[in-house]
């Protein structure tokens, strides 16, 4: 069997996770780790070659599908554009808001290279997105709620890290048990943001950094905790290493509706994580098999979790998930 070779682009927490997950894709093999370090100096991998970014261009016919693993804040934005011109690419991008936008831009850049560029998947954007579209198509007198936590955001801590000033940080998303208690009992209420999530940070600062600037400029930031209640913690590094190393998460996407005569339908999916970042990377490299398919088919352009069908994720044949799973 000829395996699909896979890259990853980026050696934080979502691409050692992808490292980690990828022995349990028998059909992948890890071809590449594309780094910004000297590679050298900064990686030692010995499962396979690391090359520095700025040689990515005489990987082209040696990579199948490129798992962009940057931040959403800062790296996605010019590296998505810059890597689906050259390779078929699947990233993470989580800023809801500008997923349209994004997207636009890889769609153009993947077109001109031939390319397949699928975007903005994980667990949410990505496998929650499809959860809320099938339970609206299902029952479409209702209302879908999305909860996510408790646990650590990969972006939002990433943004937060992206702050002047800052050395370290970690975010926590926590639900507001109480309005989903409310869902969950039948009730249909019109929520705002804050009503449903708190997010606290903790944060390490350089020493002569102005504390009260960080905690503002975190506060503020748009699209990632200006909507929210939000708690900024000033720690010591020692104390980020001991007691927030872990990242867990999960979520809940609830829908409540009524059919027919008036009866009223609870449809509920959540994800209990102990490592996101080994989840996030296990639902990309499933959407890998699917960008080398659809590649290999003709196809070329930007695509998301609504567009790929469900078995083209799979590593069994068609005929198998019909006898297997149907």
């Amino acid at each position: 069997m000829q395996k699909i070779r896979v890259a990853i682009n980026g050696y934080g927490n979502l691409g050692r996770g992808a490292e980690a997950c990828l022995a349990q894709f028998p059909d992948m093999e890890l071809a590449a780790v594309f780094t910004r370090r000297k590679p050298a100096d900064a990686l030692k991998i010995k499962t396979a070659p690391v090359v520095h970014v700025n040689d990515a261009a005489d990987w082209t016919d040696k990579i199948d599908v490129m798992l962009l693993c940057g931040g959403s804040a800062k790296d996605l934005p010019e590296q998505g554009p810059q890597f689906s011109r050259m390779f078929n690419t699947v990233d993470s991008f989580d800023t809801h808001s500008k997923i349209p936008e994004y997207m636009a831009k890889i769609d153009a850049s993947a077109k001109k290279g031939g390319k397949i560029g699928i975007v903005s998947i994980g667990w949410d954007p990505g496998i929650f997105s499809l959860m809320r579209m099938y339970m609206g198509a299902i029952a479409p007198a209702g209302q879908t709620y999305s909860f996510w936590g408790e646990g650590v955001s990969q972006g939002h801590s990433d943004a937060a890290r992206r702050v002047d000033g800052v050395i370290g940080a970690v975010q926590y998303t926590r639900p507001l048990v109480s309005a989903m208690e409310r869902i969950r009992n039948g009730e249909m209420p019109a929520l705002a943001t804050r009503e449903k999530h708190t997010r606290e940070v903790f944060v390490v600062a350089a020493e002569t950094a102005d504390k009260a600037r960080i905690e503002r400029e975190i506060k503020n930031m748009p699209n990632y905790f200006d909507e929210y209640e939000t708690s900024v913690n000033f720690i010591s590094l020692e104390e980020l290493h001991e007691k927030h190393s872990a990242l867990p998460h999960g979520g809940n996407v609830i829908h409540t509706a009524k059919t027919g005569a008036g009866n009223m339908q609870t449809l509920e999916f959540s994800l209990k994580l102990n490592s996101n970042p080994e989840f996030t990377a296990s639902v990309m490299l499933a959407y890998a098999r699917a960008a080398y398919r659809l590649h290999k088919s003709g196809e070329s352009g930007a695509r998301t979790a609504f567009d790929i069908p469900p078995k083209l994720i799979a590593a069994d044949a068609p005929d198998e998930l019909v006898r297997n799973l149907l």
